[in-house]
């Protein structure tokens, strides 16, 4: 799945513009209950602003909180330029790139702003990767790095006609080895399934009822 695929539109993202004063950005902030959101000139992206930037900002200088609010703006204490990610990037990139903030800006090769990526969303695609919120049997695995290994595992599936829910594989601290961590719908055949799967090969770590 691409960024694309699990991004909000632009008309659905909180932002603000370079030149909002910092007490617009609050009223921003508190009335939609965000912690930050991205800071456009036009509709370029230029950083972020949160809620610890400005107050960080704030006791940093020596002047009046209203002075502060209403002389300076979001471009003023915008940080993290960087915090966005291309539209065509894959999502599992995303969650690396947050750094501390709940929101990412997508752009494309010009800047532009394009919509947000939030890390509420990316952690639900990862739960639906791994078919968190689906009940199951969790069979965990390892198998030697060899050509086929998969192939040979879908036969075993296929041939106990198995509903698999999800599958993902893992590297091992032995690099000749790989974890798999296969779920799939209960039945009465997961004791010979998983027989099957030792004696092709595969060592059995903990099958689980999750």
């Amino acid at each position: 799945m691409f960024v694309k695929g699990i991004m909000k539109q632009p008309h659905k993202s909180y932002t603000v513009k370079k030149d909002d004063f910092l007490s617009n950005v609050l009223d921003v902030l508190q009335k939609y209950d965000v912690d930050s959101v991205p800071v456009l000139e036009g509709h370029t992206f230029v950083g972020m602003v949160s809620k610890e930037t400005i107050y960080r900002k704030y006791f940093e200088l020596d002047e009046s909180k209203e002075k502060f609010l209403n002389d300076w703006t979001a471009g003023d204490v915008a940080e993290h330029e960087d915090l966005s990610i291309h539209i065509e990037e894959v999502f599992e990139r995303t969650l690396p790139s947050f750094k501390g903030y709940p929101v990412l800006a997508v752009v494309d090769e010009q800047k532009q702003f394009l919509g947000l990526v939030t890390r509420y969303d990316v952690i639900e695609q990862f739960e639906s990767a791994f078919g968190v919120k689906k009940k199951g049997v969790r069979i965990a695995f390892t198998s030697e790095e060899s050509e086929g290994r998969i192939e040979r595992l879908g036969d075993i599936i296929k041939s106990y006609h198995e509903n698999v829910i999800s599958l993902a594989t893992f590297d091992e601290t032995d690099k000749l080895a790989r974890r798999i961590v296969l779920k799939i719908e209960d039945n009465d055949n997961i004791p010979s399934f998983t027989k099957k799967l030792e004696k092709t090969g595969f060592r059995i770590l903990s099958v689980k009822e999750v």
